[in-house]
């Protein structure tokens, strides 16, 4: 048998699509589940303010349920591994959404205690994922997935009535209509582009400062396919027209609600390269030996490394990329 690494798609177990936690879609509907799991002993607590939550010797940290369940509490499944100390090996896992940092009281992470607040760093997803643990990464992609849908979904699109929470806060409920609603993710593909000459195709988006370069991406559109749609974006972005789009990995990315799709795509017409200047400002062919230089030298900056645009250039490039030389290094 296989093991999951070997049946993964080219560019492997990404940063943000590590997960060691079983969402329990089969409990999480019960009636009363998420009231039943607030009473053990073995839940624990995430605790997000602002799409930012606290760690701790680069883990999570983890509190214990007190006093009544509160309002807006979502059940994010339980742990597959013994990685919660003192909880067993099927920790139940709740998320809480703050507007403030609460206390942490009882708080630990990976079994240490909180033994002073001035020691927590409260932290952004792309800022810590790389370097969380598989569980610790999966359940902090989850809980800021699940948070931002209900930050924004709030009211029944069909008559503007407030919507209920239910099912553990994985469904809200108009009470009017009845009508359910589930979380959303919008899928976008993101491609590296190639030519004949092996050479890759980076843009600058006009959002960003004029060194930041990246692959080209977009957002799929109602009744369209993948293909099609790496088709259509990079046309869109860069005047090109690609072929033979080559599926290799996917991650969520929750910002606030999108699935990257990655691809490698090729054209025939590299000359024909230009951007379109309302999305992309400027689009740019490199050789390895190119990139290479123009990282290290400071001349361009790519993505950060949870970002599965990062992976696909170095998926591309064939191994990790200088860091940037400065006086130090």
């Amino acid at each position: 048998m296989r093991t999951p690494e070997e049946i993964l798609p080219a560019l492997g177990r990404l940063p943000l699509a590590r997960e060691e936690v079983d969402r329990g879609c089969e409990v999480r509907a019960r009636e009363g589940w998420l009231e039943q799991v607030w009473t053990r002993a073995e839940s624990r607590v995430l605790w997000v303010s602002g799409g930012r939550a606290p760690v701790l010797g680069g883990q999570l940290v983890l509190t214990r349920p007190e006093g009544r369940l509160p309002a807006g509490a979502v059940y994010l499944g339980r742990s597959t591994a013994d990685t919660v100390p003192g909880a067993g090996p099927r920790a139940e896992l709740i998320l809480l959404v703050s507007d403030d940092h609460p206390p942490l009281t009882g708080g630990e992470a990976g079994g240490q205690a909180v033994s002073s607040l001035e020691d927590v760093a409260w932290v952004g997803l792309r800022d810590v994922a790389a370097a969380l643990t598989d569980r610790d990464a999966g359940v902090f992609v989850e809980a800021v997935a699940i948070a931002n849908w209900h930050a924004v979904h709030t009211h029944c699109p069909r008559c503007g009535t407030p919507t209920e929470v239910t099912q553990s806060g994985w469904v809200r409920v108009c009470p009017q209509d009845r009508s359910e609603h589930f979380p959303r993710t919008d899928p976008a593909i993101i491609v590296t582009v190639t030519d004949h000459q092996d050479r890759l195709l980076l843009g600058n988006n006009v959002a960003w400062g004029p060194s930041v370069y990246s692959t080209l991406a977009g957002f799929v559109e109602p009744g369209e396919s993948l293909e099609a749609a790496v088709v259509r974006e990079i046309h869109e972005e860069s005047n090109l027209r690609v072929h033979s789009p080559v599926y290799l990995g996917s991650q969520p990315w929750p910002f606030p609600q999108s699935l990257m799709l990655g691809y490698t795509a090729v054209t025939d017409h590299p000359d024909e390269a230009a951007a379109d200047r309302e999305e992309v400002a400027h689009v740019r062919w490199f050789t390895r030996q190119e990139l290479e230089d123009a990282v290290s030298g400071g001349e361009i900056t790519l993505p950060g490394s949870a970002s599965i645009s990062r992976a696909l250039i170095e998926h591309w490039f064939g191994g990790a990329l200088p860091e940037p030389r400065t006086l130090q290094n």
